[in-house]
């Protein structure tokens, strides 16, 4: 079975089993993604304000209670294994990578589930419009901006942003598109020149892989959910775990139910 057929719950079993640690775009598409965010009990209420004030970069798919791991939006789902790869942060600086949290996690940890674009791309696709990073088998291109999101409590971070490249006709499209993914980042936050976002080279980009911009293609870019991963460890907290990027929790939840008419 290609990648793209797998069931949500299928994919999330050959995460557990170890079978699938790549990143998940493109896979099991129709299924929304969702980016991964524990931290202690003492400052989930801050954490929440910080993705309230800043819905575009972090909408909120799912937040459950201090100590649980099986989200609503995936029943029988555990948020400890089923990522192929986690970023786990102490004190403020990555520690390590990892492809299971469970000795890690404890009845403090509150875990919360963020809409992820990746979510989008089969509906771009399913409209004939290009998706680089999967034609060329690699994780998107993600960027830090110099646009500030919104403080809250001790959480802060500058707005990160993926990048997909495509012709200015495409890129209409794609805003009309995207625009009704509105838990899943909607429609872009820029198109056009980089520098006016404060990047200075797409190939070069802070997390992910860059992709080929063809000539008469544009540079698209929309609102990512590692801008929560950077905020979640501004504070320097003992202990943060995220997912790494572009190594999502697949849900139960289907594209479709993430649009407005």
């Amino acid at each position: 079975m290609k990648p793209e057929e797998l069931s949500a719950e299928r994919l999330r079993e050959q995460i557990r089993s170890g079978d699938w640690q790549t990143p998940t775009s493109g896979a099991a598409q129709g299924y929304v993604q969702a980016n991964l965010v524990m931290l202690p009990k003492k400052h989930a209420f801050d954490f929440l304000l910080f993705c309230v004030r800043n819905p575009k970069p972090c909408p909120i798919l799912d937040v459950l209670e201090p100590g649980s791991f099986e989200p609503s939006i995936a029943p029988g789902a555990d948020l400890r294994t089923d990522l192929p790869r986690y970023r786990i942060y102490r004190d403020g600086s990555l520690a390590e990578e990892v492809s299971d949290v469970s000795t890690l996690f404890s009845e403090d940890t509150v875990s919360f589930l963020l809409g992820c674009s990746f979510s989008f791309e089969n509906a771009m696709l399913a409209a004939g419009l290009p998706i680089r990073n999967i034609e060329e088998g690699r994780n998107v291109s993600m960027y830090i901006t110099s646009r500030p999101c919104t403080p809250a409590g001790p959480f802060s971070a500058p707005l990160v942003v993926t990048m997909r490249p495509m012709t200015p006709a495409q890129a209409v499209r794609a805003v009309q598109i995207t625009t009704r993914f509105h838990l899943t980042h909607g429609a872009p936050i820029h198109i056009g020149d980089p520098q006016q976002i404060g990047i200075a080279d797409l190939k070069k980009p802070d997390f992910g892989d860059p992709v080929t911009v063809r000539p008469g293609e544009i540079p698209v870019f929309w609102a990512c959910g590692v801008t929560s991963a950077l905020a979640a460890t501004s504070p320097a907290l003992p202990l943060v775990i995220t997912h790494c990027p572009g190594h999502m929790f697949v849900s139960d939840l289907r594209d479709e139910d993430m649009t407005i008419f």
